[in-house]
């Protein structure tokens, strides 16, 4: 059945396929919803977006996505409150920096009124995926990838804009381990580390891999330059708890400024909790774990929302991390949870909510 908006076409499924779906035992990103979001770039202008049932499409081998990694996406999710209603977390800002990947990419930006009109549609056709409960929420998982057919290295003249979604618990259902980087880095200056470019998660693979040998699930990648400062982890910002205050490295070109960390910081700010921002030195984190300082690590993250550190790792050493009284990291994931559950006041606006 087709069906016309102002600005959007969209072809709903002939059958929910959501009866199918075990809701209780989700796989992070194993399970799509009914409906997709797509629409192009070409001569010059985006077109008419299209929401059609979720499947594959086909691209030519040529397509300049395979060759030269013209692609970024971006991470935001969908809660569903008490009384049945829909709300975006703080989407503005997943909006903005998705352009601004674009922008650093050579990609064209996407419209904001597009964005929005055709984000709204398909979050209300496939409205009953965003299950009510603590811990239950939609991904919703807007990207570009490059489209034109050759292999000449230059810009694509073509895009694809799309959005797929789907229903998600927990990224990580337990404290987490992770390894400081001696030698890898994530990004260097200049680069593309500040933009949600596919190709940076790509090139983290390989050397995650050889963490996750050693026992360790994450690496917290440090600066390309000296090895001697504490960047951000492999799916998160990270931040440490030295006595009473917390730390975090500055958003930089090499580190992404992310949603849920900024998010964070403004929440400790409205507790009185002491944040300081700013390069936070290897030795440093050391040195307050041998005396006993150091009270937390945790990561911060749209799909992992807060993870903790249980210990760390470093030039053959192990930090276990001790067990406190009143965690930052539950309290930061509970009051930051409360808010998009709609269970307590919005006092930052950071809701956005999607009526059916």
């Amino acid at each position: 059945m087709e069906t016309q908006s102002l600005t959007i076409q969209i072809k709903k499924v002939e059958k929910s396929k959501i009866n199918e779906v075990d809701f209780n035992n989700l796989a992070f990103g194993k399970n799509y919803a009914d409906h997709m979001m797509y629409c192009d770039y070409k001569d010059g202008k985006w077109h008419t977006p299209q929401i059609v049932p979720y499947g594959p499409m086909e691209f030519h081998p040529s397509t300049k996505v395979f060759h030269y990694g013209q692609a970024v996406f971006e991470g935001m999710k969908a809660f569903k409150d008490d009384h049945g209603t829909v709300h975006l977390f703080r989407p503005e800002q997943n909006f903005e920096r998705i352009n601004k990947s674009s922008k650093r990419l050579a990609i064209p930006e996407f419209p904001k009124d597009l964005f929005f009109e055709s984000l709204e549609a398909l979050i209300k056709l496939d409205y009953n995926w965003v299950k009510p409960g603590q811990g239950n929420s939609l991904y919703i998982r807007p990207f570009v990838i490059a489209t034109e057919e050759g292999v000449a290295a230059a810009p694509s003249d073509s895009y694809r804009f799309m959005i797929i979604t789907c229903p998600s618990q927990a990224y990580y259902n337990k404290p987490v381990k992770v390894l400081f980087a001696e030698k890898f880095s994530r990004s260097a200056n200049g680069g593309v580390g500040y933009a949600k470019a596919a190709g940076n998660y790509g090139a983290q693979f390989y050397p995650t891999n050889l963490a996750k040998s050693k026992g360790y699930d994450q690496v917290i990648w440090t600066d390309a330059n000296t090895h001697d400062y504490l960047e951000e982890a492999g799916t998160m910002n990270i931040f440490f708890r030295i006595g009473d205050k917390l730390l975090t490295a500055p958003t930089s070109d090499r580190i992404l400024d992310g949603v849920t960390r900024k998010s964070v910081i403004q929440l400790a700010k409205d507790k009185g909790i002491e944040v300081e921002i700013a390069p936070v030195e290897v030795k440093r984190i050391k040195d307050a774990a041998k005396v006993g300082e150091l009270k937390e690590i945790f990561g911060t993250g749209t799909a992992a929302t807060i993870a903790k550190v249980t210990a760390f790792e470093h030039a053959g050493e192990e930090f276990p991390l001790p067990e406190v009284d009143k965690e930052y990291s539950v309290l930061m994931k509970d009051s930051l949870q409360d808010i998009q559950y709609n269970r307590v006041e919005d006092k930052n606006n950071w809701l956005h909510p999607v009526k059916p």
